[in-house]
Formats: C-alpha cells, sequence, structure tokens
C-alpha cells in the first residue's frame, strides 16, 4: 500500500513535512501540524457509511469514529479487513460516537427562535463527553508509534477520556489539573480509571504548560487537543451531523469555545470536506465563549488594542496575542466561570481555530454564566442532559438570532459537547426560583 497520510505544518510559507509515526505536536519552526492525505476519498464512499450503521457485530462499523475510517486512515490500513483494524485501531468496544447525531428539541427552537435547530449531545460517549472522539484517534497514533505512557493537562473531560482510553490498552496515563478546578465527578474518573493525577498550582493554562514540558522531556505523549491525531478524531463530530443531514451543509455549526480543538477539527473536516467536493456550501462555524474566559471573543472582535485578529493567510498576528496574554499575567486577570470545561485563558488551538473561522466566515460571540445556566436546564428539559458549558450553545444561538446574524430560517447544528458530571450544579439552579427555567422543590 503506497503511503498516503503525512503531517504538515499549517501555515502556507512554511509547510515542513514529516513521517507519520514521527512524534511531535509542531513543526521545527514552532507551528502546529495537520494530519494531512494525498487521496481524495470518493463520494461513493457516502453509501458505505451509511451501509456500517447495520455494524453486524463489527465494532469498527458500530464506532462512530472508525465508521469513517476511510477519511482518517492515518494509520494506512486495509479498512475493509477486520484483522488490519483490530491490529492498529483502538476502541471501547465501538462505542465511541455510537450514540452520537443531531436531534430536534422543540423547546430549545422555541426559546432562540429558530426552528430549524439540531442540537447534537457529545455528552453520551463513554466518558461522558465529546473528547472520547479524538482520544480513540490519538491513541490510536500513540500504540502505532510503541508509546507506553499518554499525558495530558485537564479541567476534567480530557482526564476522564485520556485514563479511559489508556486502561482500555494498558497504558500509563498521567494527568495534570489544575488544583482545585475540576468538578469531583470528572476527577472521580481519572482516578477510577488508573491514572496518576499530578495537580498544579494555577488554572488549565499553567497545568498544560506542565504537561507539555515534561512530555518533552519524555515523560509521555501528549494527547490534548495540540496533537493533530486528537483533531482527526473530532472531525468525526462533523461528519454525523451532515450525514443525518444527507451531507446538505448548514448554514452555521456552534460549539461552546474552550482550548477551541472542536472549532480547529470542525474548519479541518470542513476544508476537506468542500475541496473532495463532498459538500457545496461551506456552512459558518459560531463560537461561544464565556464572559469569564472569553480571549478568542476579545481578540477575534478587536476588544483589545482595537485590533481584529485573523488567521491572514497563515500569517496570524501573534505578537498581540501574546501582548494580551502578558497583559493578562500582568494584571492578575485569571479565567472564571462555572463552566469549567471551557475556563481556558490561553487557548492551545487558537491559530487552528482562526483558520477554521476564517475558511468560514465565522462568528465568535459571549455568553454570562447565568444564560449557559438557562441553556443548560432547557436541554435538560427536553429530556437530554448536557454540562453548563453546552449550555453555552443555546445561550449562544439565541443572542446571535437576537442580534440578526443568524436568521429565523438558518438551518444551525449545535454541538452540545458533555454530558452534566458536577451534581450541585442543577441542584443549586433548580433551587433558586428566580431562574427562568428553575424548578424548586416542594416541602
Amino acid at each position: 500500500m503506497p503511503i498516503e497520510a503525512f503531517q504538515k505544518c499549517i501555515d502556507p510559507s512554511c509547510g515542513l513535512e514529516y513521517p507519520i509515526r514521527e512524534v511531535r505536536i509542531e513543526c521545527e519552526r514552532g507551528h502546529l501540524l495537520d494530519v494531512r492525505y494525498k487521496s481524495t476519498p470518493s463520494t461513493s464512499l457516502k453509501e458505505v457509511f451509511y451501509k456500517r450503521r447495520n455494524h453486524a457485530n463489527n465494532i469498527f462499523n458500530e464506532s462512530g469514529v472508525w465508521r469513517f475510517r476511510e477519511l482518517l486512515n492515518f494509520c494506512e490500513i486495509d479498512t475493509e479487513s477486520i484483522e488490519d483494524c483490530s491490529k492498529f485501531l483502538v476502541s471501547l468496544d465501538g462505542a465511541e460516537g455510537r450514540l452520537s447525531k443531531p436531534y430536534h428539541m422543540s423547546k430549545v427552537s422555541d426559546y432562540v427562535g429558530v426552528q430549524n435547530l439540531w442540537l447534537q449531545p457529545e455528552g453520551y460517549n463513554p466518558s461522558g463527553s465529546f473528547k472520547d472522539n479524538g482520544m480513540t484517534t490519538a491513541v490510536t497514533h500513540a500504540k502505532l508509534v510503541n508509546i507506553k505512557k499518554i499525558i495530558c493537562a485537564s479541567t476534567g473531560n480530557t482526564s476522564a477520556s485520556a485514563a479511559m482510553y489508556a486502561a482500555n490498552e494498558n497504558m500509563e496515563c498521567d494527568v495534570y489539573i489544575p488544583a482545585g478546578e475540576v468538578a469531583p465527578g470528572k476527577l472521580g474518573q481519572a482516578f477510577q480509571f488508573g491514572a496518576q493525577v499530578i495537580e498544579i498550582k494555577g488554572n488549565f493554562d499553567d497545568a498544560l504548560s506542565t504537561s507539555l514540558k515534561r512530555a518533552g522531556e519524555g515523560g509521555g505523549y501528549t494527547v490534548n487537543s495540540v496533537n493533530p491525531f486528537r483533531i482527526e478524531g473530532q472531525k468525526t463530530i462533523v461528519f454525523r451531523a451532515l450525514e443525518s443531514l444527507d451531507w446538505n451543509a448548514p448554514d452555521w455549526i456552534v460549539y461552546p469555545g474552550g482550548a477551541l480543538g472542536n472549532t480547529s477539527s470542525c474548519g479541518k473536516s470542513l476544508m476537506e470536506l468542500y475541496e473532495w467536493g463532498w459538500i457545496k456550501k461551506i456552512p459558518r462555524i459560531a463560537v461561544v465563549n464565556s464572559e469569564g474566559a472569553n480571549t478568542l471573543y476579545t481578540l477575534y472582535n478587536g476588544k483589545f488594542e482595537g485590533v481584529e485578529v485573523r488567521w491572514n493567510n497563515g500569517k496570524p498576528d501573534t505578537d498581540i496575542i501574546n501582548r494580551y496574554y502578558k497583559f493578562m499575567d500582568s494584571n492578575g486577570i485569571k479565567p472564571k466561570t462555572k463552566a469549567t470545561a471551557i475556563q481556558i485563558a490561553k487557548p492551545a488551538n487558537i491559530v487552528k481555530g482562526l483558520r477554521a473561522l476564517d475558511f468560514t466566515d465565522g462568528v465568535v460571540t459571549q455568553v454570562s454564566d447565568g444564560d449557559m445556566l438557562d441553556g443548560m436546564a432547557l436541554v435538560g428539559l427536553n429530556g437530554f442532559d448536557c454540562e453548563m458549558a453546552s449550555g453555552a450553545v443555546p445561550a449562544g444561538i439565541r443572542k446571535l438570532m437576537q442580534e440578526g446574524v443568524i436568521k429565523k430560517d438558518d438551518t444551525v447544528v449545535g454541538i452540545l459537547t458533555g454530558r452534566q458530571k458536577d451534581s450541585s450544579i442543577p441542584v443549586e439552579y433548580h433551587k433558586n426560583p428566580k431562574n427562568r427555567f428553575a424548578h424548586p422543590p416542594k416541602s
């Protein structure tokens, strides 16, 4: 089989390339990497993917990630060979992405004012969040290059997913967390799956920098979203959404904004699908930040130094990004939101996120903690469970609708990134009768 996959620097003027088995998160000039493929997949695969939904006890067809394995075949295997799939592809018995598809939630639609609204819950993944989509591919690459220990920084969801897949593959797993900033339910998963938890004084950004340093010293293989193989698995979130719409692209795809791995993966997915001729229209991406952790919103909308930071053909103004980071540090500005999954001040994938927004003519907005809590509660009243960060999606759609950015007849797909793991948040919300959708207890 000819070599089809490789790693390539995302800076068009740099473009350094590396073999697929080389372990790195950036090129030698400090730019992030993509996994790239030389061939153009045939649109006839759409029918193959659909037929695989009748999986006939083939876990790789059952998996909502590996069902699309021809579109992320960085292992360069015979994708129809069960022997090859079993040897190379990491899966939790086909569970990752298996229950993920868009649903129409009428109460949310009425609230936000968009009737053709679809919300895709990723919280029904095995560990409870979208992370499993990317972790299965990252750990597959780790296995491919004979890694024995994976390493990550986390506010909860990543640690749960990494520890789970590591346990399944008999790998060690080191998890760096900001002390006191992780919901006990999420942290409990990391312990339960056998991870070594290392507490770091500071926030997520401090934990990430420490974990990357340790990994660079030979302490493990990084599975945070700066790893390009993580991004490959997260592309399938978009594949499943589009497949459910018969590959007719919606007008909008909406995500909460944290480290921007999802924004990056969505952008890469849409770039590839459009280049391959699989979609004829490019959906616009909307990223919803928390007001308390709004770095992308601030920089993208020119709220710092009056300059709107853009992809700029691969040459974004990283100087102003770094100046903003120094401004936050020198003024003691820390991310602060109850939505810990997106409580991130320095998004590791900001450059890839800018690329995605550029390609899709995207927008960035921000919402309050109260708005997110209302969104979370409303999703619950439709019979679905999501964490507070996912509540940013209906809140952001409603805000963009009120501002006239999203139109009432647009087709909108929102991604609910995780399930509720901090029981105190909905309990506190519903005990307060002043909250919009509260159902307070009676005595």
